[in-house]
């Protein structure tokens, strides 16, 4: 892949005036509980069940607890404040309750995805309005609303790139500050012109190197994106006092369209489907909420490797091949799979960030184990050194079919060869959790009891998982956060 930079492409014409972010946020504003179909609402509970489920399990990871311990040191004896931190309770104010919220929800790589040009974890952003209507003492459907407009925006932005902004090096979360201070202005029911403000100022901070997602993986990986969720409530709450921010953040000069637009991959510029951040924007319960195309991941792992680990699993279930007969495994996938998955830090995994976006370790974990879960993904398994022969017959290539597919479908294919020549090959296009072959609510309570369970017993998940059912009869999100803590 070549990138450039060309003054002499044709480019983009920007606006001067009659911005988009005026359009999304009177359609945010506008936008109401009763305007909602049946679907959404059901959808905006189970993802919220999902993402509390990770937050639990997250709050014991090592990035979480120095998080939570920074905050808590750099609060003293000041840490009295009107927001929740999940799982233990910390109070603190809605800024930084938001910010750590979101990264328990984050910390595992284990919640939703939606793929298309870009890839999103709408649910990245929901604790921000959580924050905020616990700030505001706010009701359940207020919350559901807030995270159905999240989800709806995050996804367009994910959709409107040609090809997206991770191919130029920027990392998604750069796309997720435009969602995020329009959620949270919602919730606080700013004026349209303090909207556009809170857009404005969250998205000229939260521009991300793609560097969080390539080679060696850092804790940054898994809070870059909490961090656009804290800047969209922080953003929101200065647009309230006046505050102002540049209403031409996307489509003005130097703005998103502007600025990619002269950027050059293979030879051909970036373009954007300006038209479709507005295009039929759902305002009626018979409408399509994006919320519906969003999917659930089965597996603690990148998105991208779902389909082929979902392939090599089925060849283990049909035909129990012999882990030391194997010789190799092709993995064929789309070339920023290949490129994000298959590239030599990851046949050496030194921690969980970069092992839960390496292929060759999940899959070699997943053969030896029979599984892939969180306990795939623990230091004492990602250094074992006897998985490396394994991992070692892994070689992950691009198939150019299967982008020309992408994202319609998200196809991969694996053959194993064992050392006798024998060869088995399976070809999966729509993994457990796409909404194509979706989990069930069954299969999200037994994910979720999988993660709760080993922190908060079953009493406390039972209490947790009939809490979020619900929601939506809630005067206070209060409850809901009391379920998660300890």
């Amino acid at each position: 892949m070549t990138i450039t930079t060309s003054s002499n492409q044709p480019g983009y014409m920007f606006k001067s005036n009659n911005f988009v972010s005026f359009d999304l946020a009177r359609w945010t504003l506008a936008l109401t509980y009763d305007d909602l179909s049946p679907r959404a609402i059901e959808l905006a509970k189970l993802f919220w069940l999902d993402s509390l489920g990770c937050a639990v399990g997250g709050s014991t990871t090592d990035d979480a607890r120095i998080l939570l311990r920074h905050y808590r040191d750099m609060a003293g004896q000041y840490s009295k404040g009107p927001c929740t931190a999940l799982v233990s309770g910390f109070r603190t104010n809605p800024v930084d309750a938001a910010f750590l919220n979101a990264h328990l929800i984050r910390a595992m790589d284990f919640n939703d995805i939606y793929w298309k040009a870009d890839p999103a974890h709408p649910s990245d952003l929901i604790a921000g309005p959580l924050s905020l209507c616990e700030f505001k003492e706010l009701s359940g459907r207020e919350l559901i609303l807030a995270t159905v407009i999240v989800y709806e925006l995050q996804c367009r932005f994910a959709e409107i790139a040609t090809p997206g902004i991770r191919e130029y090096g920027w990392h998604h979360a750069t796309l997720s500050g435009f969602a995020s201070g329009l959620a949270a202005a919602r919730i606080l029911k700013l004026p349209e012109n303090q909207a556009v403000h809170a857009v404005g100022i969250c998205a000229s901070r939260t521009g991300t190197l793609g560097a969080v997602t390539a080679g060696k993986l850092s804790m940054m990986k898994n809070t870059v994106d909490p961090w656009a969720c804290r800047m969209g409530v922080e953003s929101a709450l200065l647009a309230q006092r006046g505050f102002t921010g540049p209403s031409n953040i996307i489509d003005g000069k130097e703005g998103l369209f502007h600025t990619f637009t002269h950027n050059v991959v293979n030879d051909a510029p970036c373009k954007f489907d300006i038209d479709g951040l507005t295009r039929d924007l759902p305002t009626l319960p018979n409408d399509f909420y994006r919320i519906e195309a969003v999917g659930m991941k089965a597996v603690p792992v990148e998105a991208l490797m779902h389909s082929p680990l979902s392939a090599v699993m089925q060849i283990q279930r049909n035909h129990a091949p012999c882990i030391k007969e194997i010789a190799s495994i092709k993995v064929e996938v789309i070339a920023r799979a290949a490129d994000i998955l298959g590239d030599p830090a990851k046949y050496r995994p030194a921690t969980r960030e970069t092992a839960d976006h390496s292929l060759p370790y999940a899959i070699a974990i997943g053969l030896v184990d029979g599984t892939i879960g969180p306990a795939q993904f623990v230091d004492s398994k990602i250094h074992d050194k006897s998985l490396r022969p394994l991992m070692d017959t892994v070689r992950v290539v691009p198939n150019s079919q299967f982008d020309a597919e992408f994202p319609a479908t998200q196809p991969a294919r694996v053959t194993m060869t064992l050392r006798n020549g024998t060869s088995y090959t399976a070809q999966v296009d729509f993994p457990k959790g796409d909404p194509r072959n979706p989990m069930t609510s069954s299969e999200i309570e037994t994910k979720v009891r999988s993660l709760a369970e080993p922190v908060l017993g079953p009493n406390g998940t039972n209490t947790l998982i009939s809490t979020v059912h619900n929601l939506e009869t809630a005067n206070s999100v209060t409850p809901m956060i009391s379920a998660t803590l300890l």
